[in-house]
């Protein structure tokens, strides 16, 4: 086979790197870090975790779950090592951000079919080819990818602050994980009814950081990474019913479900940090301390790493990508990752799976892998190739794409253990038929 080469060390450059080596093909890997970083990145290791520590949800029956079951089956390079990273989070897969990055990366520098070149690409590579850039690709090269493509959408993405674990005034808080899942894995900080209000208040009036980069109608914000304040000002419990809900959690103190609560994972197996979860934010950094302080338990909190904001980028993939992950008009150029319209972690990484082995396939001359739509990889692919509406945006795992079982089944769980079994039955039945 022909070297490929694959553009991007992050989680879907990662993948389909190591799918390719995997088939005997020999990769090079280019990756600009450390040379230069994105506006969101501060690590030179590989498949570097931004926004959140999380992989959501563990179990089978869950769809982020399924998800990461189907990529383990076809062979994943990063669903064993997260397992191997792992942190306590209750029912979700989080990771110690360090440590996973440093797996994946010595994986990779110890494969001897993949090479490395630390340089930032400002053209397209000539021969085969895996873009795998991600959401902030470099200024250089995405204006080649936009010139080919002709254009590219956008949006914006947010971080959560994080803050150290000695800051936390524990007499204020409590350890649990909602329904009692997990060992205690979630620091919880209750609100009463004034408190919530005074900081729903305070969210609404405190100042954003400007946000360059876009037209007069103001920033396009995904609804999957949405700004905690974007949030708050759809209603006033809209973050009570979001990212503050209480359900399946009872203060150790009163007895009684809080109004409200902030609840903080850990980001590393010392635990000696936190992030809000699903704080995501674009306030002033100075805003940001007076509004958070304002959150029992973390009034001397120590911010680790402020929220931010910034632009992210996707292709239109329906109008440009096979379902293989492969560009129509240049069958040899294969895109990975969130720039192609799928969102998370995982989603992205398991998007890498499938070009690196649809790439290794295409050099073979053997027909492209597509899994069928009832699975969530699949139906993940069909959703970036296939999306008929109008306004096309990022897409995660969840049951919803998937088509409906031929029976009705009214309990939700078992509705979601049964969309799950089908699924894994067509992935080691199309898997059995290659």
């Amino acid at each position: 086979m022909e070297k490929v080469t694959v553009v991007g060390a992050g989680l879907a450059g990662c993948e389909a790197a190591w799918q390719l080596a995997r088939q005997g093909a020999a990769v090079e890997l280019v990756e600009m870090k450390p040379q230069k970083f994105s506006p969101a990145h501060k690590s030179p290791g590989f498949a570097e975790l931004v926004c959140s520590n999380s992989l959501k949800a563990a179990r089978i029956e869950s769809a982020a779950g399924l998800l990461k079951e189907e990529m383990r089956r076809l062979g994943s390079l990063l669903v064993p090592i997260a397992q191997r990273a792992a942190v306590p989070a209750g029912g979700a897969l989080a990771v110690d951000r360090e440590e996973f990055s440093r797996l994946v990366t010595e994986a990779i520098e110890a494969n001897p079919l993949i090479t490395l070149r630390r340089e930032e690409l400002l053209e397209l590579p000539e021969g085969p080819a895996i873009v795998a850039t991600g959401p902030l690709t470099a200024p250089g090269l995405s204006q080649a990818i936009q010139a080919l493509c002709g254009g590219a959408l956008s949006f914006f993405d947010a971080a959560a602050p994080i803050v150290t674990k000695e800051s936390i005034d524990m007499n204020k808080c409590f350890a649990a994980s909602r329904y009692g899942r997990g060992e205690e894995d979630y620091i919880n900080c209750p609100m009463n009814k004034a408190e919530y209000e005074a900081f729903a208040q305070a969210l609404l009036q405190a100042e954003r950081a400007p946000v360059h980069g876009f037209d007069s109608r103001g920033p396009k914000v995904y609804e999957g990474c949405m700004p905690i304040e974007v949030l708050a000002s759809r209603g006033g419990d809209a973050i009570r019913f979001g990212p503050m809900k209480p359900v399946g959690l009872v203060d150790p103190r009163t007895g009684h479900r809080p109004w409200a609560v902030v609840q903080l994972r850990t980001e590393n197996r010392e635990k000696s940090l936190y992030n809000l979860v699903g704080f995501q934010t674009n306030l002033k950094f100075g805003e940001q301390r007076r509004v958070f302080t304002m959150i029992p338990g973390l009034e001397r909190a120590e911010f680790a790493r402020y929220g931010v904001m910034h632009r992210n980028t996707f292709l239109n993939s329906p109008q440009l990508l096979a379902g293989d992950f492969s560009l129509r008009d240049r069958p040899r150029l294969f895109f990975a990752g969130q720039i192609t319209g799928v969102e998370g972690y995982m989603e992205s990484a398991s998007s890498g799976i499938m070009a690196g082995v649809n790439m290794a396939r295409r050099l073979q001359g053997k027909k492209p892998l597509v899994l069928p739509e009832t699975t969530m990889i699949g139906a993940l692919s069909r959703y970036v190739s296939g999306y008929e509406g109008k306004d096309f945006q990022p897409m995660g795992a969840n049951f919803g794409i998937l088509p409906p079982l031929g029976e009705k089944i009214r309990d939700k769980r078992e509705r979601y253990a049964a969309l799950a079994r089908r699924s894994l039955k067509a992935l080691d039945q199309a898997a059995a038929l290659d």
